[in-house]
């Protein structure tokens, strides 16, 4: 509470007469008041509040604020005084009680002002830490909450820019002008730059020309930066001319409003990418449509540090960098116009990352904080769609705190459920957390860790208040000062479960009130439901928040929990026992949606439907998958649960079917695949075509008009099958029919007209669906003779082969030529969709009626038109075409040459775009068609194929093909004489193949001494014919020469049983295989028959030797990876008398293992020095025998040892430090331990000397130093290095940090322990188990102990002590008592012990004296005294 006690001494004054003022003036100045800063007396002193702050604590609220005990104090106080103050002054006069109320006053107002300054002072000091408390809670990037607009002011007038920025820090603000930063000593008398309380304002006084254009402010802090711009636009208004002429201002022209042009399409990005999304408008934006809104999901996006949103007069763009899957979703961007809004939307697909791990999950997403507590959170997300290989078994949750940076694994067992509560975070500290889901291959990617949280006390604010004082100030009022006469706290109330699993239960309760001012923890207690037994639940963490996780709870038995307060004055009574607590079921998966269903939709995408299950309970949403038919390679379509049951599926492969499966998404993970789709093939649905356009007047005679038109953009997906007119006068408002029948070709001569009039038309297109709707009105064309010398129009443009540098224009010749004939045609080009800036393309007029226009823009939108030329002039030009983007479409394909297997010259084209319908048209130079004689036409599924009979130069020329309804899928080649040239070799080669070779002649020679000379060809048919020449003779099969051929598998092999030099020659085989042929010769002569011979009569030599047993494998070593060395050698071709004996160094080893299989070997599971030596093997029997040597010496047996040290050292593992009562022990384990291996102990770069504080030691199994009685210069790196004779291993252990502190808190731990087992009170010499004694007689127990001090010794009967009294006597000397019992009866049976005890520990020693008459006969197992 923000009041300031303060007492004073009053001090008594001695009674005067009223004469002496002077007296009584001077004993008033003893009279002395102690302010708010000094000490004041203890004795004889009462509180007193000052007045402001009684008036407070009277405006405080009963039910919050308790009335205090000083209150009641100070009211019994200010009343007594009042009597004695009024008994004492009716002993003065008039005068003396004047003088003194003046000096009372005036001192009372001197220390009211001196507590009120001290009060203020101690205020402030207050609100400053609380205001840094809030700063750090209030920490924001910086934002503009209210952005720069854009402003078109007339030239001479004022305007003001403003913006509102917020963000904590307080962020630093820079105004631009086109890049160009701006300050308030610029040009002062023009711009004058104001911010106050986060308002920015530039105000620009008088506008002039060079003040137009961007400006962009710039928020910058120490979390982040924002940008705002805008654009101003300045109107000059020019008056008319001084003189006599009269000008007229012409109202301006109304602006066309801005409407969407190119937008952005369904999009696929991947996690960490930068997604960028654009649309570009078709006219500049109006002030009022400056405003451009961007939505997610229907949330409007705001420009943030990830988020960037720039809008121009022209286009709109959104960039965000890092995506997530949390961005998933369809997008909006919304447009003013004069009637509303406009609006185009499209989904955005956001695809995994690679996975961490191969086979692993994807990551989870849309992670949430919630129930945030002092050192307690609770976590809920969402099942990633990506299962991986395996299915997901449960998820790891992580957590950072900001100021270390690391991230640490809250969970030990996986968690299935997607929500999980995490304790022991530290108070007042921010942290992010984040989730790895895992499978059987492993933790996946984390996902996108959540916004940093503040762990407080969610209560805080509720228990502090501010209240409003005189001239605007104010105090801050807490429960805390209030309360702060609580000692031993309240017990909490309202135990209960807030969060309950199938592996945990949440508790929560409620703080007591009064709580308080000393920090308040908790101590939850549990008991089995009936048996009030109440256990510490919280035995090894400390209860901040009023939160508790038990997890170590039995599944079906139920537990009452009751919860104690504590501080630092002691511990509460314990809370009323919660209501029985048990753990729940495990959440099952949610049921999988049935009746998926696919629709057809565009070429690229399908309408996906599904029937959600009955019980939608728990479900958040649903994940898509797709897989093409045949395969088994299902794929994720969304990674962000929809909410729906109908989605559409882009990014799908025109002519492909597909099926779909569903899942349902719950908090307990996804549920099972739904049942399989129906397969769909992927193609546009039907629908009426387009409305046909760019209506053209070709020739008028003066009652006819001849008219033609563009084709629809979209046929529907069914061909047009025909076109209807409507036409009408300028006259009239009402559209007549002009053709019953449908019109098929774009051509229609209209009749009947009546000249001099001007006639509107429009066209309809049909298809097998129906009539579209109608083209908009054609302009009206007036009904009169064409007699003008130019030539008319060209029509039916049609734009072909685009590409992203070139394309292709056709054209029909005009239906009017004019006064002369045509003598060439002008193509022309513009860029952009509504340019009427034209260019010529061609400098002189091209006879034909197609031209390939070059060297455009990638990117760049077109449109062209053509003119016809004559002796006359240039005539009409034609109706531009729609706009082209020059761009190269994916799977775009282009006309291939080659020759077919048959030796023929053909063109081939292939699409993905094939409809039922479509036909591929060829033609030659555009125009010409194929003519069947010289080349024939085949069409297989997408592929089309122009084979020439006989190609010669009279096929030379440019071939062009196209498919019939899609004419933008064209392509061409010209073939050139160079390209006949080279194919009519290739098809030369063709027509006269040869035999391909797939293996040269080899020379094997077996093992037996054989010899094998062999090639091998690609496979023959039975047909195929063999010679095989020697030395230019033709030779076949003999005995002692086997001649094999193959033919099917094209091998031709010649066998010698046994080589001679009649055999040494050149060998040619010649073959032949219908029309192919070929043939190929082996040189064995000279020196390399020499070697074949010489290494053919070897095998032959060691062959016979093998008739005997003998070694197929000789003598080896090798070391396993238990340290072990195992010799092996195997022998083969034994019989039942063939022997094995193994000797080292002449003498035999018994312990060698032969194996049937003839393997044998001799195991030394330890090695040593006596293991080097001379090892032969031997095997024998009747045929003969054979043996294998190995000398295990010097290098040799060193190669041993050091394979062995090498596996020695990397069995070794960490590093780890463990605490002793001596100091700390470094050690490592290792699966074995060899003397060879050396190794030595470094020390912060330094080798460990020997010394009496540290001593390495070793043993079969281990590595380690110890060091005695630590200290802090022994915090530092430690690093153990192993070096096995050529390689250097090495452990360390950084002992330095929380590392060293908790070891050397276990040291002082281990030590105390140590010291207080070696000084603890114990019984040295114990008493018999039990004793038995006869009635009368006198018991003498003796019991020694020991103990350093020297314990206290007590002697106890049935749990109660026993003194000195009546028959019994103790006796109690140094370490020793004795236990006398004089005259025994039967009363005194019973159980005895001695209980010994002192600082350091205690122990008891029990006996059990049986009593028994005299003639009765004592238990079998008692002593007898």
């Amino acid at each position: 509470m923000a009041t300031k006690v303060v007492t004073y001494r009053c001090q008594e004054e001695q009674t005067s007469q009223m004469g002496q003022s002077m007296e009584l003036s001077s004993q008033i100045k003893k009279k002395k008041f102690t302010s708010s800063d000094e000490e004041a007396s203890y004795s004889d002193f009462y509180p007193i509040i000052p007045a402001d702050v009684m008036s407070v604590k009277e405006l405080l609220p009963a039910p919050n604020f308790p009335r205090h005990r000083t209150w009641d104090v100070l009211k019994e106080t200010l009343d007594m005084d009042e009597v004695r103050e009024r008994e004492k002054w009716t002993l003065f006069g008039n005068e003396a009680e004047k003088v003194e109320i003046d000096v009372l006053r005036n001192q009372q107002l001197i220390r009211t002002r001196l507590d009120r300054m001290t009060l203020r002072q101690e205020l402030k000091k207050k609100q400053m830490v609380h205001m840094k408390y809030l700063e750090d809670l209030s920490m924001k990037t910086p934002d503009f909450p209210i952005p720069l607009r854009p402003h078109t002011v007339w030239e001479g007038m004022a305007v003001k820019l403003s913006c509102t920025v917020q963000g904590s820090p307080v962020p630093k603000l820079t105004w631009y002008k086109d890049g160009i930063p701006l300050s308030k000593t610029l040009q002062p008398w023009r711009y004058n730059l104001v911010q106050t309380f986060g308002l920015s304002t530039l105000e620009i006084r008088r506008c002039c020309a060079e003040d137009a254009g961007e400006y962009k402010v710039v928020a910058k802090s120490s979390l982040g930066e924002a940008t705002t711009f805008a654009t101003l636009h300045i109107n000059r208004y020019e008056g008319p001319q001084a003189g006599l002429e009269v000008s007229r201002m012409l109202t301006p022209a109304l602006q066309q409003e801005a409407l969407f042009g190119a937008t952005f399409a369904p999009t696929f990005a991947k996690e960490g990418e930068t997604l960028t999304l654009r649309c570009s408008f078709t006219d500049p934006l109006l002030p009022f449509q400056q405003d451009v809104t961007w939505f997610r999901d229907g949330v409007q996006l705001k420009p943030s540090s990830h988020l960037e949103l720039q809008t121009a007069l022209t286009s709109s763009s959104l960039c965000l960098r890092g995506v997530h899957k949390e961005h998933e979703g369809l997008y909006k961007v919304r447009l003013r116009t004069c009637e509303g809004y406009t609006e185009h939307s499209a989904y955005v697909f956001v695809k995994d990352a690679p996975a961490a791990v191969l086979g692993g999950p994807g990551s989870p997403l849309h992670v949430e904080v919630s129930d945030v507590n002092r050192d307690y959170v609770f976590l809920r997300w969402q099942p990633p769609s990506a299962d991986g290989a395996y299915p997901v078994q449960g998820y790891f949750i992580e957590r950072c705190n900001i100021g270390v940076g690391e991230w640490v694994r809250c969970n030990k067992v996986v968690q299935k459920p997607c929500y999980y509560p995490v304790m022991g975070l530290s108070d007042a500290t921010m942290y992010q957390f984040r989730v790895c889901a895992v499978n059987q291959a492993g933790v996946g990617r984390p996902s996108k860790a959540t916004e940093a949280v503040l762990t407080s006390d969610p209560n805080e604010p509720s228990r502090t208040m501010v209240v409003k004082v005189d001239r605007g100030r104010e105090i801050i009022i807490t429960k805390d000062q209030l309360e702060s006469q609580i000692r031993v706290p309240f017990p909490p109330t309202g135990v209960r479960v807030c969060e309950l699993s199938d592996t945990y239960a949440v508790l929560c309760w409620d703080e007591p009130e009064p709580r308080g001012k000393e920090l308040l923890t908790f101590n939850v207690e549990r008991s089995i439901e009936g048996k009030n037994r109440w256990h510490l639940a919280s035995l090894d963490m400390v209860v901040s928040s009023p939160r508790f996780i038990a997890f170590d709870l039995e599944k079906g038995v139920s537990y009452n929990f009751r919860v104690r307060s504590v501080n630092k004055y002691g511990l509460s009574d314990p809370s009323e026992p919660s209501a029985p607590v048990s753990l729940g079921k495990a959440e099952a998966s949610p049921p999988a949606p049935k009746g998926v269903q696919a629709t057809r939709d565009t070429d690229s995408s399908v309408l996906l439907q599904w029937a959600e299950p009955k019980d939608k309970q728990g479900i958040m949403g649903y994940y898509l998958y797709y897989s093409e038919v045949g395969k088994t390679d299902w794929r994720t379509i969304n990674n962000k649960p929809l909410t729906g049951n109908r989605f559409i599926v882009h990014g799908l492969t025109r002519g492909k079917q597909y099926e779909f499966l569903v899942k349902s998404v719950g908090r307990a993970g996804n549920s099972k695949y739904s049942e399989e789709s129906e397969p769909i093939l992927v193609k546009s649905a039907i629908y009426v075509p387009c409305p046909p356009s760019a209506i053209a007047l070709l020739h008028c005679s003066g009652s006819e008009m001849l008219l033609s038109w563009r084709a629809p953009s979209r046929d529907g997906g069914s061909p047009v099958r025909g076109y209807y007119l409507d036409r009408r006068a300028k006259a009239q408002s009402t559209w007549r029919e002009d053709n019953v029948k449908p019109v098929t070709e774009r051509l229609y001569r209209v009749s009947n007209l009546l000249e001099g009039q001007y006639y509107q038309f429009r066209v309809f297109a049909a298809n097998i669906v129906g009539i579209g709707k109608p083209s908009k009105p054609s302009e009206f064309f007036l009904c009169e003779e064409w007699t003008m010398p130019e030539p008319g129009c060209p029509y039916d443009l049609e734009v072909r082969e685009i590409r992203k540098n070139s394309l292709v224009v056709l054209w029909a010749e005009p239906m009017y030529q004019g006064q002369s004939e045509i003598s060439g045609y002008i193509v022309e080009l513009s860029e952009g969709a509504e340019s009427e800036a034209w260019r010529p393309v061609n400098e002189e007029p091209t006879l034909e009626t197609h031209l390939k226009v070059s060297g455009l823009t990638s990117g760049q939108t077109y449109r062209l038109r053509v003119s016809a030329v004559n002796e006359a002039g240039v005539g009409m030009a034609s109706l531009p075409t729609e706009p082209i983007t020059a761009q190269t479409k994916p799977g775009t394909k282009e006309v291939e040459i080659g020759v077919d297997n048959d030796g023929f010259i053909f063109m081939a084209f292939e699409t993905d775009v094939m409809d039922e319908g479509n036909e591929f048209v060829w033609s030659k130079n555009y125009s010409e068609a194929i003519d069947a004689s010289r080349a024939r036409l085949e069409t297989k599924n997408n592929r089309s194929i122009l084979t020439f009979n006989e190609a010669t130069e009279e096929d030379l020329g440019l071939y062009t093909v196209v498919l019939s309804e899609h004419s933008e899928v064209s392509s061409s080649y010209n073939f050139t004489a160079e390209d006949l040239e080279r194919l009519r070799e290739l098809a030369w080669h063709i027509r006269n193949p040869l035999i391909e070779l797939k293996s040269g002649w080899n020379v094997d020679v077996s093992e037996e001494g054989n010899v094998r000379l062999w090639l091998q060809t690609e496979p023959l048919s039975n047909d195929a014919e063999l010679h095989l020449i020697l030395n230019d003779r033709e030779i076949s099969s003999t005995p002692a020469r086997k001649v094999n051929f193959d033919k099917a598998s094209g091998l031709l092999e010649i066998l010698f049983e046994q080589l001679t030099r009649d055999d040494e020659g050149s060998y040619t085989a010649q073959l032949r295989d219908g029309r192919a042929k070929n043939q190929f010769t082996l040189v064995l002569v000279d020196k390399k028959f020499q070697q074949t011979l010489a290494k053919s009569q070897a095998n032959r030599r060691n062959w016979k030797r093998k008739a005997g047993p003998h070694f197929e494998k000789f003598l080896s070593w090798v070391v396993t990876q238990d340290c072990e060395m195992i010799m092996t050698c195997k022998v083969t071709n034994l019989n039942k008398d063939s022997k094995v004996t193994w000797y080292k160094d002449g003498v035999e080893l018994k312990q060698a293992v032969t194996e049937p299989s003839g393997l044998s070997t001799l195991t030394i599971p330890q090695v040593t020095k006596g293991e080097a030596g001379v090892y032969r093997v031997v095997v024998t029997d009747s045929r003969g025998e054979d043996e294998s040597v190995l000398e295990l010496l010097d290098e040799e047996f060193d190669r041993v040892m050091q394979a062995l040290s090498k596996l020695c050292a990397l069995s070794a593992g960490e590093l780890r430090v463990q605490s002793t009562a001596d100091g700390f022990k470094l050690y490592c384990s290792m699966k074995y331990y060899l003397s060879y291996l050396q190794t030595s102990w470094h020390f912060k770069n330094r080798r460990i000397d020997l010394d009496e504080r540290m001593k390495p030691g070793s043993s079969m199994l281990k590595l380690w130093i110890e060091i005695f009685h630590p200290t802090e210069s022994d915090k530092g790196k430690y690093v153990l290095e192993m070096f096995d004779g050529k390689e250097t291993h090495t452990r360390s252990l950084d002992l330095s940090g929380r590392a060293f502190d908790d070891a050397l808190l276990e040291y002082q731990r281990l030590k105390q322990v140590a010291v207080a087992e070696r000084n603890r009170a114990r019984v040295t010499k114990g008493l018999p188990d039990v004793v038995a004694i006869m009635e009368s007689k006198s018991l003498c127990l003796t019991c020694f102990c020991d103990g350093d001090p020297a314990p206290e010794m007590f002697w106890l009967k049935n749990d109660r002590e026993v003194v000195t009294r009546d028959q019994y006597h103790i006796a109690k000397e140094h370490k020793c008592t004795t236990l006398t019992i004089s005259t025994v009866t039967m009363e005194d049976s019973g159980n005895y012990s001695v209980f010994v005890r002192n600082q350091h520990g205690s122990e008891t020693v029990n006996v059990t004296v049986s009593v028994y008459k005299r003639g009765e006969k004592p238990p079998a197992d008692a002593v007898e005294l």
